[in-house]
């Protein structure tokens, strides 16, 4: 594992943020617990990557991991991954399952602005999923997540719209009425509508190339692609230029 110097790390970050997800690392792996819509989508949110970038012998980062779901899968369709997180917690319980489980990822205690110093330009591929509403500052590190791609490289990143709907299901809903999520893990006005993102990306010289929704259904406990981006939404941006 490589640390990054605590004040560097927790410069891109929201202490509380950090350490809300600190407190919850230890349930991340209990498909039934908390996290359980995270175990669900990500299998879909994998294969929306997987569909458009060529993972085999790829390298990618993934940036706010958590405990390492999207890695696992990164690494399982055949990339070599960087996988970094602010939570020392969230690293540790990531290291432990791929440890388990026998995967080979390089877990780092890092922001999108750490990785910058030591790999800009350096990733095939770059993931962040539910990560942007985190952060204090979106815009910039959405241009950062750009700036560690090579030219023609893949940025995907997912969050959830700030709509009345999304208010109602993905917090209301989802964490104080079904406790599907932690309290706590989502505030309203940190939410990202994709015009928003679609601007951002603009700025930082990225191409946005899709925009898809990511529905989850609380009764049969099943994820899916849609047309809806009113809630949860992936979106695929690209960096111009040839691949090396």
């Amino acid at each position: 594992m490589t640390t990054t110097p605590h004040g560097t790390a927790r410069a891109a970050a929201d202490p509380a943020e950090v350490a809300h997800f600190d407190s919850l690392a230890h349930r991340f792996w209990d498909p039934q617990g908390e996290f359980m819509p995270l175990h669900r989508l990500n299998p879909v949110r994998a294969e929306f990557v997987r569909s458009r970038a060529a993972l085999a012998g790829a390298r990618v980062v993934d940036v706010g991991c958590g405990g390492g779901l999207m890695a696992e899968a990164l690494v399982r369709a055949g990339a070599t991954v960087v996988a970094a997180d602010l939570a020392p917690a969230m690293i540790e319980v990531a290291q432990l399952h791929a440890l388990e489980n026998e995967l080979s990822i390089d877990y780092r205690i890092a922001s999108s602005s750490d990785l910058l110093a030591t790999d800009a330009a350096g990733f095939d591929v770059v993931t962040s999923m539910e990560m942007l509403e985190h952060v204090p500052d979106p815009d910039r590190t959405l241009a950062e997540l750009g700036q560690l791609l090579r030219p023609g490289g893949s940025l995907f990143v997912s969050t959830i719209n700030r709509t009345a709907r999304a208010f109602a299901l993905a917090i209301v809903g989802a964490e104080y009425v079904a406790r599907m999520l932690p309290r706590g893990t989502h505030e309203f006005e940190r939410l990202i509508r994709p015009s928003e993102l679609a601007r951002w990306a603009r700025a930082a010289g990225l191409e946005l190339r899709e925009l898809a929704g990511l529905e989850f259904n609380p009764l049969n406990r099943q994820a899916s692609l849609s047309r809806d981006t009113a809630v949860n939404y992936i979106a695929w941006l690209t960096r111009p230029g040839a691949a090396s």
